[in-house]
């Protein structure tokens, strides 16, 4: 990118194997301050693969070549806590809520790294500010949450870490039709407060409507990027992956 702005976070070369299978092959991408910037592509594309390994999820078998930068800051290889430490907050695919523990309780995991209690308490406070249905259910089990409102658990617990970038791996992913709109609406209200964000979702033509620019992911390698309305409008992007695609 020529574009004058520093990256938040940058890719370089990624190649990542499981044993003999290769996952990522030499991919690059910047995020810059304030974007959303998404990846798409089909189930097996390795757009999960990706999120993981930048923000240093350990996978069984995993090699790892290239490098990742956060906020100026070399990360390749360094542990999940330490990239977290960095300004990067991922919020996995299926959520990853734990489900005997009270909704605050998640919550408060997102910020276990702080010890301005005030900040956090204030914090807090902002996410069931944001999240009314939290706020009613804060001392309730999180497993008996339903999904839309298990997601909305998994945004909050990456916003209490205070992120510079924040990862959003599958958002919409089991979630019915009213709530997706619900859960981009949220991304788009993120990013309009100046969180920056990349976003990894297979519903492709709604994440292109909300995203400033896009990679194209196909076998682990990338096969387009540019500005996501751009991306949107060409017909071979159209073709492979916005075809059928529920509005």
């Amino acid at each position: 990118m020529s574009s004058g702005v520093e990256p938040v976070l940058s890719v370089r070369n990624l190649t990542v194997h499981y044993g003999a299978a290769r996952a990522l092959g030499d991919v690059s991408l910047d995020v810059l301050p304030g974007e959303i910037v998404t990846i798409v592509g089909g189930n097996g594309a390795g757009k999960s693969t990706l999120l993981k390994t930048v923000s240093g999820v350990p996978e069984l078998m995993k090699s790892v070549r290239g490098s990742v930068t956060v906020l100026g800051r070399r990360a390749t290889r360094l542990s999940a806590h330490r990239i977290a430490g960095l300004g990067l907050a991922h919020v996995p695919e299926g959520r990853r809520v734990f489900p005997e523990s009270t909704v605050a309780e998640n919550l408060l995991l997102g910020a276990y790294r702080r010890r301005d209690r005030a900040a956090v308490a204030a914090d807090l406070e902002a996410v069931f500010d944001r999240f009314p249905v939290l706020r009613e259910r804060r001392r309730q089990a999180a497993g008996l949450l339903s999904g839309g409102e298990q997601q909305m658990l998994a945004i909050g617990r990456g916003l209490m870490s205070r992120p510079r970038v924040l990862l959003l791996d599958e958002p919409s992913l089991g979630l019915a039709p009213i709530l997706v709109d619900e859960v981009f609406a949220i991304v788009e209200a993120l990013r309009a407060e100046g969180t920056t964000i990349l976003l990894v979702e297979q519903m492709a033509a709604r994440a292109l409507a909300i995203a400033d620019r896009a990679y194209v992911l196909e076998t682990g390698t990338v096969v387009a990027e540019g500005r996501a309305a751009d991306l949107a409008a060409d017909p071979q992007v159209r073709a492979a992956y916005l075809g059928a695609e529920r509005r």
